[in-house]
């Protein structure tokens, strides 16, 4: 069967201007929100997210409606917080979506902000997403002028406020923990966990950080039933979900697909690859994410699959590399990237980062020892699994896998011994 885009939260964008309140409420934008307000308690929508299967599309997908009902039952102040902060290598769907259709996000915060119980909703952008952040920052100003932020909404006695929080540029500060820091005006550093941040968050009170497709998705959901988002997908993976694709593709770009969708079906709908050459490996979920090669292509695209086959589907960035790609380059890239964004709070990710960086450094200039691709093949117990956040995680997935799928690469690049007189 040939695979299919389903245009859900990408629906009208290209074709309208959705950034405007008057177009958005024209295609039905908000009623959704109203509805939540007046048919439904904050325990109905938690149930339905449940029911749908609705999982987090930031990178962890952990189940969305279990999260919430992490909550502790007390009077304390509860909060929401979108967490925009979207860094990760080959991601870029949140950043379409805060330019494009950015009632759509905020619609969508304000829904999941009520079925916790929150009157105080938060989105933290990211500092390079300028453009976004002043997109937001005029969709806030309607729809608060519209009446569906402040007191009373809709009658209903219910206020709900929202503030927008813009980021200073900084990859560690996508984990909730760094962000929850940041947004307090601390150091973004992630937190020892326990406690999390449901009984423990923002300003010390119960929270909740959700991604931005995951909290537009509520609107659709809200529509058109729990039954229909979990109709869709596999068994444990349901629904639609935005895969950015990039690489050595023809059209490279966002598409929503169903999940279950094949690796090989993405590729050839992000145009196939260039012409003549042959894909050789793909990175499912972005730079955090160990590669796969040709005998997995034709797995399905979902978070289980993904995991059986040692990687992870993520945030849906999919990279795709050629039969031209120099992979040496490639991993030194990554960690250069991991090294400079670690936040320096945990040792084996702060030190072991640029010692890996250093390492490929010398390979990258043809200077590396027999020794150091024994080294890199070794390098994953000394970094992964002992730091207090993924970061320390991410660096080493790619380097793995692709040293051990083409070693001659790293092979050529050793330093040829001087022969003696």
């Amino acid at each position: 069967m040939a695979a299919v885009v389903t245009p859900v939260l990408m629906a009208g964008i290209g074709e309208a201007d959705l950034r405007d309140i008057t177009v958005y409420r024209q295609r039905g934008g908000y009623k959704q929100l109203e509805r939540a307000f007046k048919e439904f308690t904050g325990v109905q929508l938690l149930d339905m997210a449940k029911a749908s299967g609705l999982r987090g599309r930031g990178g962890a997908g952990f189940p969305t409606g279990m999260k919430w009902g992490f909550l502790p039952g007390n009077d304390k102040p509860r909060y929401m917080v979108c967490n925009c902060d979207e860094a990760e290598p080959g991601t870029f769907k949140d950043h379409m979506l805060l330019e494009e259709t950015p009632h759509l996000v905020l619609e969508g915060i304000l829904i999941g902000a009520y079925a916790i119980g929150c009157k105080h909703a938060f989105i933290y952008i990211r500092g390079e997403f300028k453009r976004g952040f002043e997109i937001m920052s005029k969709a806030v100003e309607e729809a608060r002028a519209a009446g569906f932020i402040g007191k009373n909404l809709f009658g209903t006695g219910n206020d709900l406020e929202f503030t927008i929080h813009r980021g200073a540029g900084a990859y560690i500060c996508g984990e909730e923990t760094a962000l929850l820091n940041s947004l307090e005006g601390k150091r973004g550093e992630p937190r020892l966990k326990p406690p999390f941040p449901a009984v423990e968050g923002l300003y010390k009170m119960p929270t909740v950080v959700n991604n931005v497709e995951t909290l537009a998705y509520l609107v659709p959901i809200l529509e058109k039933g729990a039954e229909w988002f979990a109709a869709v997908g596999t068994e444990k993976s349901k629904g639609f979900k935005i895969v950015s694709i990039s690489g050595h593709v023809k059209k490279p770009g966002n598409y929503e697909i169903p999940l279950g969708t094949t690796v090989r079906e993405l590729i050839e709908i992000a145009g196939g690859p260039r012409e003549g050459r042959t894909v050789v490996a793909v990175q499912p979920g972005g730079g955090s994410s160990a590669a796969i090669f040709d005998q997995n292509l034709d797995l399905p695209y979902d978070y289980e699959s993904m995991a059986k086959a040692g990687t992870m589907l993520g945030s849906g960035a999919m990279v795709v590399f050629d039969d031209t790609t120099d992979f040496v380059k490639a991993a030194y890239s990554l960690v250069r990237f991991f090294a400079h964004e670690s936040c320096g709070q945990c040792t084996p990710c702060r030190e072991g980062g640029h010692w890996l960086e250093q390492t490929l450094e010398r390979f990258v200039h043809g200077q590396a020892l027999q020794s150091d691709i024994d080294m890199l093949k070794k390098v994953s117990r000394q970094l992964t699994g002992i730091n207090l956040c993924a970061l320390g995680d991410s660096i080493e997935p790619f380097l793995a896998s692709v040293v051990n799928r083409f070693p001659e690469q790293f092979e050529a690049r050793v330093l040829k011994e001087m022969v003696s007189k």
